[in-house]
């Protein structure tokens, strides 16, 4: 009976700690449509499985036996004194990486905190009919005709010929202004490291992500860029992005060409406003410890009139955001719901000027 239960218990904790198994996702994915990818660096993180051998090596790829783990200590010993090693040998199907040789590589590389490895890599195309499989296909047919390194990750189908259009653009610019013939891959190239990289810097260190659940930085990117690139519509946001981004894509490759990384303009600004409150007396000394206690409140002024109250309230915004919505749902959401209330009326500066305070 103690054996029996040892063996399931043994059983159960080896099936946990395995790796995956490449001909069970392989199957899964209906996988066969191969493309050699060479040699290539990949990250350590997206290696989760094994071919073939998953009883012989654990989930972090170390060996079950002993011969196994002898030899995974010369080749840590070897990869800590720098050593020079042949690259691992990898499938791949979508994001993930199953090795075929190279497991105590693998482990050593993992156990020394190593992000990437060496390696050739063999990808298998998911044929298995899924919204998720055509989005990849999408990605990296995308990649791989313009002869980027990685991918740009969009979460809507048929979106990346908006990307493809500008590239074609800037080819076409690239040959007038060089006074050459500038291949497509040479333009995409180009316009990925001056274009792409600076604007997608630009919108994830204003961190606006966050404010689109499901989206990725490269979907905002495109979204941002169509509509200043391309579209004439109108639109819903502030004209505030115009002088951060402008309307021409080459003219902004040019703005951005004058730049560091760490010199390039935030998406956000502040936007300053006024509320003018009408209350009723009774819940007056309420209605201002309520009011101070909110961050964007920076003053607060009785006044003697047909008005009450006059707050100054300086609001952080994304250029994305329409300056009257903002202020709208601040006012809603912190104001007017007060009780004792009676009228609010915003008001927004047409022009401010501030006095110098080291001025005499």
């Amino acid at each position: 009976m103690f054996s029996k239960c040892k063996f399931l218990h043994n059983f159960l904790c080896t099936k946990h700690n395995e790796p995956r198994r490449f001909d069970e996702v392989r199957a899964a994915e209906k996988a066969s449509e191969i493309i050699d990818r060479g040699a290539v660096e990949i990250p350590v993180s997206q290696i989760s499985g094994t071919v073939g051998r998953y009883r012989d090596f654990d989930g972090e790829f170390r060996a079950r036996n002993r011969g196994g783990e002898a030899r995974f200590q010369k080749i840590l010993a070897a990869m800590q004194m720098g050593a020079a090693l042949p690259p691992v040998s990898l499938y791949q199907i979508k994001d993930d990486f199953f090795i075929l040789d190279g497991h105590h590589r693998v482990a050593a590389a993992r156990q020394l905190g190593r992000e990437t490895i060496n390696a050739r890599v063999v990808e298998l195309l998911p044929a298995k009919q899924t919204l998720e499989n055509q989005l990849y296909l999408e990605k990296i047919h995308f990649r791989d005709t313009a002869g980027l390194l990685k991918s740009i990750n969009l979460t809507e189908l048929d979106q990346y010929h908006h990307l493809e259009l500008q590239i074609k653009q800037h080819q076409k610019w690239l040959s007038q202004h060089n006074n050459t013939d500038t291949s497509y891959k040479q333009a995409a190239t180009d316009w990925y490291h001056t274009i792409y990289m600076p604007l997608t810097a630009i919108i994830s260190r204003s961190n606006l992500v966050t404010n689109f659940p499901g989206r990725t930085v490269d979907d905002l990117y495109l979204y941002i860029s169509t509509h200043q690139w391309t579209d004439t519509r109108p639109r819903q946001y502030g004209i505030g992005i115009d002088k951060l981004i402008p309307r021409d894509m080459e003219a902004f490759r040019s703005k951005m060409a004058e730049l560091k990384n760490n010199e390039y303009p935030d998406m956000k600004q502040d936007i300053t406003f006024f509320i003018l409150l009408n209350v009723d007396g009774r819940h007056e000394r309420r209605i201002i410890d309520k009011l101070m206690q909110l961050e964007p409140v920076r003053e607060l002024h009785s006044v003697h009139g047909s008005i009450d109250f006059i707050v100054k309230v300086v609001l952080s915004r994304d250029l994305l955001a329409s300056d009257a919505e903002l202020i709208s749902q601040f006012t809603h959401g912190n104001v007017r719901m007060l009780k004792g209330v009676i009228s609010t009326q915003t008001l927004i500066p047409g022009l401010s000027r501030y006095k110098d305070d080291t001025c005499q």
